[in-house]
């Protein structure tokens, strides 16, 4: 039996159209892609010749850039599946 009330669409329909899920996830491939680089970036320059010169308090230097980096990650995805679904219904709407 299916969920769906009668006499409406099915839920799904505009996000389906937009493809929505396929944006979502290009957007976090993209953000955890970003996310790792830089985090990779920053935590391999701590190595360098200024390695240990500065505290961190409660985590630590790596704690608080992965912290950073799952920020970087998840506003990073959204902003790219917000613009390729923007890109979605703008194609959509000059079909229609």
């Amino acid at each position: 039996m299916s969920d769906e009330v009668p006499g409406r669409p099915p839920q799904g329909g505009l996000a389906h159209a937009l493809h929505v899920p396929r944006n979502a996830k290009v957007g976090a491939a993209v953000g955890v892609l970003l996310a790792g680089l830089a985090y990779l970036f920053r935590v391999l320059e701590l190595l360098g010749p200024f390695a240990g010169t500065q505290r961190y308090p409660l985590l630590g230097a790596e704690g608080w850039f992965a912290v950073l980096a799952f920020v970087l990650a998840s506003s990073t995805a959204l902003l790219v599946t917000a613009a390729l679904t923007a890109v979605s219904a703008y194609r959509l709407s000059k079909e229609v």
